[in-house]
């Protein structure tokens, strides 16, 4: 059987045998199982949504080719639903174009022969591409020489035959996703630069043009790591590279750590053995340094760093390569562990460094010291709190927990994991009552959180909320044991719960920054406003029973009731949504489904976040009314009725 065939086989419910074989061709398999190629699909809303996952697949090889020695600059092109990509490379061999374009399990990075340091070593990456794409066009430039090749949804429909050309050498690559696959896409700029950015932080001498942009970086995962952090170092950073190996580390006035990874060039947001190596590592080399007892916890508190490693033919934990599985360097007889390589660089790096700066280390035992200094002061109350959370869950009344984590749920279904924050029993009780309950947990606030600017890490632990929240979400020792993939801000569109939403924001700013810059947190959308066709809702009134579809427009934005109102004419309804409880269970289905609104909640170095929070948050009250009063907006909405 050739090797681009896959077997897909269905089974008959009626003797349980395997009495019907298909067998499918590459681009219909990977069309009817997008999953095992791209992870979920998505609609672009999020940044690990299957339309940047199969760019990336693009990219990857053009990183490859100037990790090569080849190209120094990839021009990339990104619209709302086109993409195109041309490297400077080598250009892909012109009898092989089709092929690496179409025949899965060809490609040239199955051994470390000419590409040692890659991450797309399985033959896919841009078939996958290619035929979840409804256009792909791809063009090699070789030598003087150029062919070109068109595809639909992977079948070839044009190509054309090898002729001279004046460009120089390299590859394009344009597609547009399907949108059969990608229901309602478009790429985000702000999920696409980020990417961007961390290839040229990975890749020092690498030009990238982003729509006119571009990004070049000197100084490595230096500049990544000032690029990411919010706060002020309270140290200048710790650079050291090595064969194969680059870290950073450096501290900041915040709670929790921070760590970034890297394979490759791939980021792995997820971790993996070398992220865990290298916080181990770091911890004791630390340690011993200053020979004093402390806990790791108490030298991991507020540090940020971040690790890149090359490692020939990485494994990763799923065909998206979002955590790193390998557990030695490379394949050959005699490689150390991940764990041994990375532990003796920083054993030796990093302990050599700090005996060269006793400023710099003044200043971190400083740190450390505060850190422990503050747990020892709050150690009974943690106990205490610890003992008190315990004893809840038990009879939690607050989380309705989904069963995933009640070991009832089927499959993996980690990454599809949330759980809804909501203000009063109204308001979860109302999404507790159509969520899916293997994936999605509810966790119910009483009345209006407590303001935690200014505040120390012991309220965490003397505040029953708070406390409770963190043994939830199982982040009191860090981001590892975290049980939700999402935690969602669910609060009322008014003042109210705006203010909670505030509230919940700024705690978790405090404590949990991490949480927020590594993607977890959201806030839930719903809509504001419901436009249907008053007539029908009348006729459906009167029956007293659902009989026909009402058309019905659910509004987020004035924008969108105003299109709906012109829909409907004299006949739309309109109707203000005002709380969450008050929306019917029947309703709030559709809200919380696969297609919900999520704005995820970003974090960047331009929000000066100790600023914000002091103003927004603080005690300058007259300073904040006058804002509030210079920016008042009064909208008449006396024609809508409230419910």
């Amino acid at each position: 059987m050739a090797n681009e065939q896959e077997l897909e086989y269905e089974q008959l419910p009626d003797n349980g045998g395997y009495n019907e074989l298909r067998t499918l061709d590459w681009r219909e398999h990977i069309r009817l199982r997008p999953g095992m190629y791209i992870g979920k699909l998505g609609n672009g809303e999020q940044p690990d949504d299957g339309i940047y996952v199969i760019f990336k697949e693009v990219l990857d090889n053009s990183i490859d080719e100037h990790n090569q020695g080849y190209g120094k600059q990839i021009d990339i092109e990104v619209s709302d639903h086109a993409v195109s990509v041309r490297d400077y490379g080598r250009g892909i061999p012109l009898a092989s174009l089709i092929d690496a374009a179409s025949k899965i399990n060809t490609g040239a990075k199955y051994d470390t022969k000419n590409y040692k340091m890659s991450v797309g070593l399985n033959g896919v990456g841009i078939k996958a591409t290619n035929a979840l794409s409804a256009s792909f066009y791809i063009q090699s430039f070789r030598d003087g020489q150029t062919i070109s090749a068109s595809f639909r949804q992977g079948e070839l429909v044009e190509q054309s035959g090898i002729v001279p050309t004046d460009e120089p050498n390299g590859t394009l690559v344009q597609f547009e996703p399907d949108g059969e696959i990608f229901r309602g896409y478009s790429y985000h700029e702000d999920f696409v630069e980020t990417m961007v950015k961390n290839y040229s932080y990975l890749h020092t001498g690498l030009t990238i043009s982003f729509n006119g942009r571009k990004f070049h970086s000197k100084n490595g995962l230096c500049d990544l790591l000032k690029d990411y952090m919010t706060t002020e170092p309270l140290y200048p950073i710790i650079h050291l590279t090595g064969q194969d190996i680059e870290v950073v580390i450096t501290h900041a006035a915040q709670y929790g750590e921070e760590f970034y990874s890297f394979v490759n060039g791939q980021h792995t947001p997820q971790g993996g053995t070398h992220q865990s190596a290298f916080r181990e590592a770091v911890s004791r080399t630390i340690k011993e340094f200053f020979g004093r007892n402390f806990e790791y916890s108490d030298i991991r508190n507020g540090m940020v760093a971040a690790i890149s490693i090359g490692i020939s033919e990485p494994i990763f934990e799923s065909q998206t390569k979002t955590k790193l599985g390998s557990s030695n360097i490379s394949n050959e007889p005699g490689a150390p562990t991940v764990y041994k390589f990375v532990n003796d660089f920083i054993k030796k790096e990093l302990d050599n460094f700090l005996h060269r700066e006793p400023n710099l280390t003044e200043v971190m035992l400083k740190k450390i010291v505060d850190s422990e200094k503050e747990r020892k002061a709050i150690a009974g109350v943690t106990k205490q709190a610890r003992e008190r959370a315990k004893k809840v869950a038990l009879h939690n009344r607050k989380l309705r927990d989904c069963r995933f984590h009640l070991n009832d749920a089927k499959g993996d279904l980690r990454d599809q994991t949330s759980i809804f924050i909501t203000e009063g029993d109204s308001a979860s009780g109302s999404i507790t009552k159509v969520r899916n309950v293997d994936t999605q947990a509810v966790f119910s606030l009483r009345g209006k959180p407590l303001n935690t600017y200014g505040k120390t890490q012991k309220v965490v632990y003397e505040n029953e909320e708070f406390n409770l929240l963190q043994a939830a979400l199982n982040i009191e020792e860090g981001l590892d044991g975290l049980r939700y993939n999402k935690v969602i801000i669910a609060t009322d569109a008014d003042v109210d719960g705006m203010h909670i939403r505030l509230l919940m924001v700024t705690f978790l700013l405090q404590f949990f920054p991490d949480l927020i810059k590594k993607g977890h947190v959201y806030i839930l959308q719903t809509p504001l406003f419901r436009v249907q066709n008053k007539k029908e809702a009348k006729r459906q009134r009167g029956k007293g029973a659902k009989s026909q579809p009402i058309e019905k427009y659910y509004c987020y934005t004035d924008e969108e009731r105003i299109a709906a109102i012109n829909k409907l004419g004299d006949n739309a309804e309109i109707t203000r949504f005002k709380g969450l409880g008050e929306i019917s269970p029947d309703e709030f289905r559709e809200f919380i489904g696969p297609d919900m609104r999520l704005d995820r909640v970003n974090l960047k170095k331009d929000d000066a976040v100790t600023d914000m929070l002091g103003f927004y948050m603080g005690k300058n009250t007259m300073e904040r009314q006058e804002f509030i009063i210079n920016n008042l907006v009064v909208e008449d909405d006396s024609d809508i009725a409230e419910v």
